[in-house]
């Protein structure tokens, strides 16, 4: 049984390169979460990938935690902004799980910053014992793999963004 046993994947990756994508890349999640007025909001979060699920962390008064209690659906996406664009996009269910806050959080540090030394990891450090854990738990998720297409456009130096 694999980690995408649960879940449609589908798109231009197998599930190794998807697989390798979600632990490799160190860029952050976007999650779109329904908010009380019925509005999708999409915030950024930092991210690990294990066991079929992306875990996040987030102070259990926040605005994400509160969505996620009342809407437990959610969209997510993890694709770099530079080219060639490539990432994995899906919907999933997300749940809160409050004594996993800690430990993921710590996980989270190292992945982003690689130690708890900084400023900034002693900072979220200290606010821990206010921290949960968000299980997104992918339901279906589609890849996408623009390289191939755009390795003319990149040879010749365009990035297809303007100075």
């Amino acid at each position: 049984m694999t980690a995408w046993s649960a879940i449609a994947l589908s798109g231009a990756w197998t599930e190794e390169e998807a697989d390798r994508h979600m632990r490799e890349r160190v860029i952050p999640i976007r999650l779109a979460s329904m908010t009380p007025t019925g509005y999708p909001l999409v915030m950024s979060l930092w991210y690990i990938w294990e066991e079929g699920a992306l875990w996040c962390a987030v102070q259990k008064t926040s605005r994400v935690a509160g969505h996620c209690r009342l809407h437990p659906r959610c969209g997510f996406e993890i694709a770099g902004d530079d080219p060639p664009y490539q990432g994995i996009r899906g919907v999933a269910d997300v749940s809160l799980v409050p004594e996993a806050g800690e430990r993921v959080l710590r996980r989270l540090i190292a992945r982003y910053l690689g130690s708890e030394t900084s400023d900034l990891a002693r900072w979220l450090l200290s606010r821990a014992d206010t921290e949960v854990a968000l299980r997104i738990r992918p339901l279906r998720a589609f890849t996408w793999d623009y390289g191939a297409r755009m390795q003319d456009a990149l040879a010749s130096g365009s990035s297809g963004t303007k100075a």
